[in-house]
């Protein structure tokens, strides 16, 4: 059985990877340096699978190199990452620490395997907001990269890490941005799991500025189909937008689940939008092209806006123990506000 290695497995987008890989009868080591984004209940359902193996490892760890050649995957896709912005103001080291130092030892430790083993390729795994405010139109691959929080020039940094070592020592890696994800297993200090959980708790729904900051929406597991397809299909060396086409500010994407919402519960008094202050540099609109993707691998995100939400809103009204294995204070405390 091929083997895969996941970083950052007990994550939001890496155990849903890992679900749709071990659908697909991969062998998945789950690396994971068990941080406060780490959920064990993400992993729950296949922990005593025969084909799932856990590692407490952070990919600046220099037992990488072992655990490379000890599982001599197929592919490695790199998750691991500090993904939330308004942490990346308040500790912005942390960011550099994990997102570039981190990247840096990962790709030491490719190479090494990389010059043993032909059969292997590395799927590094970025954002959109390293393009920056798309005010018109939309970013494609050859879009410049213009970062505005310390979160996304650490990916960028990383993302250029990554095409180095690919240009200068050959290593098999390819490169995807996506945009927005939602679904179940999304740590509660993102918008929508932070939405859903006030609303099921009677709170305000706090907005930034004005809440017409616009993004664009994939469902997580369109997200892991797109990196499946790049894994089997993608041509090494390339970048890939993996993204929906399907814009929303954060009113719409508010008054989109209160709807859904209003259908399960009965909604408390207390939920109501509330606009607070602003994220300092809050980039206004990220917007993808993802032309590439869909024409030369032939994948395009099939879940439309509203269904995926609906199911991202049942799953958490159907696993509020989620919610308890976190703190309260990470889920409550306002974080992104210093200046």
């Amino acid at each position: 059985m091929q083997k895969i290695i996941v970083t950052g497995g007990l994550g939001f987008i890496g155990s849903n990877l890992i679900e749709l890989l071990i659908k697909k009868k991969f062998y998945v080591v789950n690396l994971d340096k068990v941080s406060y984004s780490s959920n064990f209940y993400n992993t729950r359902e296949f922990n005593n699978n025969k084909n799932y193996k856990f590692i407490k490892c952070n990919i600046r760890d220099k037992k990488l190199n072992y655990i490379f050649f000890k599982y001599k995957p197929v592919a490695i896709f790199n998750l691991a990452a500090e993904t939330h912005v308004d942490r990346s103001i308040d500790s912005p080291q942390n960011f550099i620490k994990n997102n570039i130092f981190g990247a840096y030892n990962l790709l030491e430790c490719f190479k090494n395997l990389a010059s043993k083993y032909k059969n292997t390729r590395l799927i590094h795994i970025s954002t959109d907001e390293v393009y920056g405010d798309i005010l018109k139109g939309r970013s494609d691959e050859k879009h410049s990269y213009n970062p505005s929080s310390p979160y996304a020039a650490s990916k960028a940094s990383s993302d250029h890490l990554v095409y180095s070592y690919i240009r200068t020592y050959g290593i098999p890696a390819i490169i995807t941005n996506c945009s927005n994800n939602y679904g179940p297993k999304q740590h509660p200090e993102k918008l929508i799991p932070k939405l859903i959980y006030n609303i099921i708790n009677n709170k305000n729904l706090p907005l930034y500025g004005t809440g017409k900051n616009s993004r664009e929406w994939i469902y997580v597991m369109d997200h892991c189909e797109a990196l499946f397809k790049v894994f089997k299909k993608g041509k090494i060396g390339e970048f890939y937008n993996i993204g929906s086409n399907k814009n929303l500010n954060n009113i719409e994407v508010t008054t989109s689940l209160l709807n859904i919402a209003n259908s399960y519960l009965s909604i408390g008094s207390k939920v109501k939008i509330k606009y607070v202050k602003d994220r300092p540099g809050h980039d206004i609109r990220y917007a993808l092209n993802s032309n590439k993707i869909k024409k030369i691998l032939k994948w395009s995100a099939s879940t439309k806006f509203k269904n995926g939400l609906k199911k991202t809103f049942l799953w958490y009204l159907d696993n509020k123990e989620y919610y308890k294995s976190i703190s309260k204070k990470d889920i409550e405390k306002r974080l992104g506000i210093k200046k």
